[in-house]
């Protein structure tokens, strides 16, 4: 069975104009990668929880914040290697300076013996809807078409 994550497509309107608020993943695979690195809040969770819940744990270990409201359920996608992602939108107010995000461990550089740690997400930031098409994971690029329709 393909692995199943969940997030969360947070989104405003700022001076008439839907953006939307992705993530760039942390530690030193993605630290020189910018255009095409950016996703929403998501993570893999257990067949034993609920893809909602997993989607706003995720979200809240991942920045710091709790999203809450009408949560608003997108098609499910596919990725380039097979991960399926759930994902809802949901309408919200964030700073992305503030943002707070869990670590992982790895062992940096590869085959140092030594264990490092590092943010899952090293920054965010708010993208109008075709700047977050030119930013984010290309798959995920039908959650901002799916939400532009919907609202």
């Amino acid at each position: 069975m393909a692995k199943q994550s969940a997030g969360i497509l947070l989104y405003r309107k700022q001076a008439s104009q839907l953006q939307v608020l992705l993530v760039h993943p942390g530690g030193p695979f993605f630290a020189k990668k910018d255009a095409g690195s950016w996703t929403i809040p998501k993570g893999e969770y257990p067949e034993s929880e609920a893809p909602l819940d997993a989607a706003i744990r995720e979200f809240e270990e991942e920045t710091g914040y709790r999203p809450s409201g009408k949560f608003i359920p997108l098609k499910a996608i596919k990725q380039k290697g097979g991960k399926v992602v759930q994902c809802w939108a949901v309408s919200g107010e964030l700073d992305p300076a503030g943002i707070v995000s869990n670590t992982f461990e790895l062992e940096w550089p590869p085959r140092s013996g030594k264990k490092r740690s590092f943010p899952e997400v090293d920054k965010a930031a708010w993208f109008t809807l075709s700047e977050a098409r030119q930013m984010m994971n290309e798959r995920q690029a039908a959650f901002l078409d799916e939400l532009e329709t919907l609202l």
